[in-house]
């Protein structure tokens, strides 16, 4: 049988997907399954690393059947992933030590209020061109280090393996052969140095992590490893690994300086692709790698808000408001406007360009008259005001501003939101008929990696064929409308910060 397809992996905050892709670039089948969140300690958050390994294998398999391929049909698999979460595990056994800390996890807060009191933020940021919060991975690793009994001695014995979810989904593919990552996880992790593209060896003695703990980093774009996990003599090769939003940059065909992109998930994430030029922000967005192929290393700007469609969800599964994420868009239509209701879903803290760890979700303006549809639209028009938020930052770092913004993620379905983003941003938003960029871009990487398509003209000229019916919105509002709507929401963001102190 000829290898006709890419299978993308595509292992996500709360669920896990698996997408097979053809040569036209056309998404032949899918598959999809939430997998349980843990929240131990308010504001902690956790994952069952086993779970989400098993959810991952159970799609891949269900979108091979869905779709009647065999096994050696699979020309190669590309990896995107929930970037700075944490998973530690013992070598021999494969077995996770304590559960996955997500990136949402705000545990190691104080950790970052004293790394700031040191004035070492200022080494990391110059290194790793993150900011010091408990979002990024070292400080996670740090924590499992000093409280999971046993652990740092079996760390220091070489006993256990630690990295981010794409690192242990290869580790479980190959059976243990492989401990690896790409170079946009491992800039996402505090550790690793981004001019030198190396683990960073006077950070990781500040931080205590024994060096190998950790992955062999690899360029995003080649083979990592080979895996038989379905069940087929064939083996796969793993050939494109990216974090999730440097891959929807990537599948976005973000390819120029000044390119940008959204992806409205469970957070929501700006990137700028800056090329090969290392970005330097003065408003508190970080500095990123975008990733590596054909020894070209691409570099982003990016910022990053910690909770957008996770705000929907918390509707739909804690106040039960709303059967679907779906039903948002006609509640937020039944209403001309929000009723002077704002809603800062800061339930996680605030991410760019505020970094307060200790803010606190707020939804402020609420009367009498006040209902489950001011909910439901305030809820949507947060992603909109949290991305202007670092637009505007973005536009002070750069000196640019975008002409375009380009948008995918699964709340990008919804007009509403589309038509509101455009309308706070006053910059046309474009939405592709297949929002599936984060695993487009996965499987490119794999796919140019292995000869699936001959170059990237060929990737991405296949992907634009799928994708003939792409979906424009122009600014409507007026600018008045617009900037009284936009004073009001950070009127609301004032609320809501510093509230956990």
């Amino acid at each position: 049988m000829s290898a006709s397809y890419i299978l993308a992996l595509d292992q996500g905050t709360t669920s896990s997907r698996a997408l097979l892709i053809d040569r036209a670039g056309s998404v032949v089948t899918s598959a999809s399954l939430e997998f349980r969140q843990y929240y131990p300690q308010p504001a902690w958050v956790e994952h069952d690393a086993e779970e989400i390994w098993q959810s991952q294998w159970s799609v891949a398999e269900e979108a091979l059947k869905k779709a009647g391929v065999e096994p050696q049909q699979v020309a190669a698999i590309g990896i995107t992933n929930q970037r700075e979460t944490v998973v530690l595990w013992d070598r021999e056994t494969s077995k996770p030590l304590h559960h996955a800390i997500v990136w949402q996890c705000r545990r190691t807060a104080p950790d970052c209020d004293r790394i700031r009191r040191e004035g070492y933020d200022r080494v990391l940021r110059e290194k790793t061109g993150l900011v010091v919060d408990a979002y990024f991975s070292a400080t996670k690793i740090a924590w499992l280090l000093e409280n999971v009994p046993g652990a740092r001695n079996l760390a220091e014995r070489g006993k256990l393996a630690c990295g981010t979810v794409d690192s242990w989904l290869i580790w479980k593919l190959t059976r243990g052969r492989v401990h690896a990552t790409d170079v946009s996880n491992a800039s996402r992790t505090l550790l690793f140095n981004i001019h030198s593209l190396a683990w960073d060896d006077e950070i990781l003695r500040y931080f205590r992590i024994p060096a190998s703990l950790l992955p062999e980093v690899r360029p995003s774009s080649g083979v990592l490893g080979e895996t038989d996990f379905l069940g087929s003599p064939h083996r796969i090769p793993i050939a494109g690994v990216a974090g999730d939003q440097q891959a929807s940059l990537f599948g976005h065909r973000c390819f120029k300086p000044g390119d940008v992109k959204n992806t409205y998930g469970t957070g929501c994430f700006l990137l700028m692709n800056t090329g090969s030029q290392i970005p330097t922000s003065q408003t508190g967005l970080v500095s990123t790698v975008a990733w590596q192929r054909d020894g070209a290393v691409s570099y982003a700007l990016e910022g990053s808000i910690f909770i957008a469609g996770a705000a929907i969800q918390w509707l739909r599964d804690e106040l039960q408001m709303i059967r679907d994420a779906a039903d948002t868009e006609a509640m937020a239509l039944e209403t001309p406007d929000a009723g002077g209701v704002y809603f800062v879903p800061a339930f996680v803290g605030l991410g760019a360009p505020y970094w307060d760890a200790y803010a606190r979700g707020t939804i402020v303006g609420l009367t009498r008259g006040s209902n489950r549809n001011h909910l439901a639209r305030a809820a949507l028009e947060s992603m909109a005001y949290q991305t202007r938020d670092v637009v505007e930052c973005m536009i002070r770092d750069s000196n640019l501003k975008p002409e375009l913004l380009r948008v995918d993620g699964g709340a990008a379905r919804n007009n509403f939101l589309c038509q509101f983003q455009a309308d706070i941003l006053e910059i046309p938003v474009e939405r592709a008929a297949v929002t599936e960029s984060t695993a487009l871009g996965a499987a490119c990487l794999a796919g140019l990696a292995t000869g699936f398509w001959k170059d990237e003209r060929e990737a991405m000229a296949a992907q634009s064929q799928s994708e003939t019916n792409r979906t424009r919105f122009e600014p409507k509002l007026s600018v008045a409308s617009r900037e009284e709507l936009y004073a009001g929401w950070q009127r609301a963001v004032e609320r809501a910060k510093g509230w956990a102190e």
